[in-house]
């Protein structure tokens, strides 16, 4: 599929779809044309992609992790090892303490909008 139609399907601008490929996290043929062209399983990988972003990865930590992921087949990619576990526990560890922050600002807010509601 060409750059468009990846765009499209799973709502990513092809801006990013390029940065992605520039980093290294998505591969895609060339066409004689010059054309990008994605197989299916980009789709997938882009999701991918989003949800680790989301998730607060930097991309160079994504393009170290994507090798190790699952493999094709759904079962566990041999590819990971000691330190990138190490790395992601601690990315893990970096999460849970931005979620602690929340939830502790969440509680402050909570009890200023009831101070705010008492006469």
């Amino acid at each position: 599929m060409r750059i468009g139609e990846l765009a499209r399907r799973t709502n990513v601008s092809e801006r990013s779809l390029r940065y992605y490929e520039k980093q290294g996290m998505l591969t895609a043929e060339r066409t004689p044309g010059g054309h990008r062209e994605y197989p299916e399983a980009a789709v997938d990988r882009v999701i991918r992609i989003q949800e680790l972003f989301a998730a607060g990865l930097c991309s160079e930590k994504i393009v170290q992790l994507l090798p190790c992921m699952r493999d094709s087949d759904g079962g566990p990619s041999l590819v990971a090892g000691p330190k990138l576990v190490t790395d992601l526990t601690a990315e893990r560890a970096r999460i849970d303490r931005m979620i602690a922050d929340l939830v502790r600002s969440r509680e402050t807010l909570d009890e200023v909008i009831e101070a705010a509601r008492l006469p």
